[in-house]
């Protein structure tokens, strides 16, 4: 997908949101209820995304960007007899 079709497709689901949302106080309680349950599954989702990679990118380098070599794993060889 392209840039420009990308960024169209960005646009029509923010002018359905933005629609959606205008609409809502008009909206019966149930209709409320499920979006806010929509909305709060898409917000969860991109936080633990975001704890996901903020913890994947910390085990692996210390906070001034240099990979920590004290937590690097050493293969133990067994001894020749």
């Amino acid at each position: 997908m392209s840039s420009e079709g990308f960024l169209k497709e960005m646009q029509t689901i923010g002018e359905k949101f933005l629609l959606k949302l205008q609409k809502l106080p008009k909206a019966d309680p149930v209709e409320i209820v499920s979006f806010c349950v929509v909305v709060l599954f898409i917000v969860t989702v991109l936080l633990l995304m975001i704890i996901a990679c903020s913890c994947c990118c910390y085990s692996c380098c210390s906070c001034d960007g240099r990979p920590d070599h004290r937590r690097r794993k050493i293969q133990v060889r067994p001894t020749a007899h």
